[in-house]
């Protein structure tokens, strides 16, 4: 999973020459479950898109706005699909086990149910951009109860800021040379930026703590 994550590019290049058109699918269906399932948190999102955006400038049959509005549909339907299941099934969900360990941990919803509380509804948008909480964001607001007019405004609204916004990126950037040669670091720096205002939080948690104490 970390090789995958760190030489994403490759991976696709990959894919492209040994599924060509399907690769739209194979896209869709990692975002979709990226966002949909609750307990694949650990899914490349915001590298994916990025990696997805640099292969779409390179000569092959990929088209950028074919992928973005696939990738935009799996994103939207992701979260409601995270919705749905919170909101039927709720706590039941974060006790499976795969392997013997807890894929959904108190901890990471602890993280979640702070970001709703620092954010309110806008948490369905900034979450797009942080890894774990992006999964876990609306299958809280889910067990929430959130308006669901609500939800899927801030869906829609966080949809498309993520995926236009990181693919192009990749579409723009990616073939400039000192980012696609050192694209393992970039990724690196990428994931570095998602976590920043989780590291955000529990710095600022430990300095209240320590204040108080």
């Amino acid at each position: 999973m970390i090789d995958f994550i760190l030489h994403i590019d490759d991976h696709l290049v990959e894919i492209v020459n040994d599924y060509q058109t399907w690769t739209y699918l194979i896209l869709f269906l990692i975002i979709f479950v990226e966002t949909g399932v609750v307990v694949m948190p650990f899914l490349p999102g915001d590298s994916l898109l990025f990696a997805a955006g640099m292969l779409a400038a390179q000569p092959n049959d990929l088209n950028i706005w074919i992928m973005i509005i696939l990738l935009l549909i799996a994103a939207i339907t992701g979260d409601s699909l995270n919705y749905a299941i919170g909101k039927h099934f709720g706590m039941r969900i974060t006790r499976f086990r795969l392997f013997g360990k807890q894929m959904v941990t108190d901890a990471q919803l602890e993280k979640t149910h702070s970001f709703y509380e620092k954010y309110g509804s806008k948490t369905i948008v900034i979450a797009r951009f942080v890894p774990i909480v992006r999964t876990l964001a609306p299958f809280v607001g889910g067990i929430g109860r959130m308006k669901y007019s609500t939800f899927i405004t801030y869906n829609i609204v966080g949809a498309i800021l993520w995926v236009v916004g990181i693919t192009l990126a990749g579409y723009f950037l990616g073939n400039i040379p000192l980012i696609r040669d050192n694209f393992s670091k970039v990724v690196l720096i990428i994931i570095f930026l998602s976590i920043l205002p989780i590291i955000f939080e529990v710095v600022k948690e430990k300095l209240k703590g320590s204040k108080a104490g």
